[in-house]
């Protein structure tokens, strides 16, 4: 399984965010990152491919539940 994360590029810095996105998960290898698959240009659009995270993105987690400061420092240090 995979997920596919859309990116708007309409926009200067959304493509400048898109590129450090890329690069980060590219060159960035371990077991706390996802795993980058691939880009794709499609209509207009930059499709991130990357391993499959069953418990969704950090911003919903971070959405839906309240850390203490210590959580997020473990967060962080992982």
């Amino acid at each position: 399984q995979v997920t596919i994360k859309k990116m708007s590029l309409q926009e200067d810095v959304s493509q400048e965010l898109a590129v450090n996105e890329i690069l980060a998960m590219r060159d960035n290898r371990n077991a706390n990152i996802i795993t980058y698959l691939g880009s794709y240009l499609v209509d207009g659009e930059l499709w991130l491919a990357m391993e499959f995270m069953a418990g969704g993105t950090l911003s919903d987690v971070l959405r839906a539940v309240y850390l203490e400061e210590g959580q997020i420092g473990a967060v962080c240090r992982e």
